[in-house]
C-alpha cells in the first residue's frame, strides 16, 4: 500500500456512499483531501463542480481521484486496487 498518491474525494455531506468511501480510506490509513461540495458557497461550488465534471461528466458522488484513476461511487474493490492493497 502506498499513501504517497494524490487522492481527492469529491463528496456530499449527506451522502452515505461518500461517508463509506472516506471511512474506507481512513481504514486504509491513507492521506487524502476531501471536499464536501454541498457545503461550499455558490461561487466556490460552481468551480469545484467544473473540476468534478472534468473527471466525471455525470457529476455524481462520490467521485474519487487516486493518482490518475477516477472512481465514481463507493466501489471498495476498485478503491483498494487503485491504492495497491487489493
Amino acid at each position: 500500500m502506498t499513501d504517497e498518491q494524490d487522492i481527492k474525494v469529491y463528496a456530499l455531506s449527506t451522502c452515505g456512499h461518500c461517508k463509506r468511501a472516506k471511512e474506507l480510506l481512513n481504514e486504509c490509513n491513507v492521506s487524502y483531501d476531501s471536499v464536501e461540495v454541498d457545503l461550499l458557497d455558490s461561487e466556490e461550488r460552481q468551480a469545484v463542480l467544473e473540476d468534478v465534471k472534468a473527471l466525471n461528466p455525470r457529476c455524481s458522488f462520490p467521485t474519487i481521484r487516486i493518482g490518475e484513476k477516477v472512481i465514481v461511487g463507493y466501489k471498495e474493490d476498485e478503491i483498494k486496487e487503485a491504492l495497491g492493497i487489493s
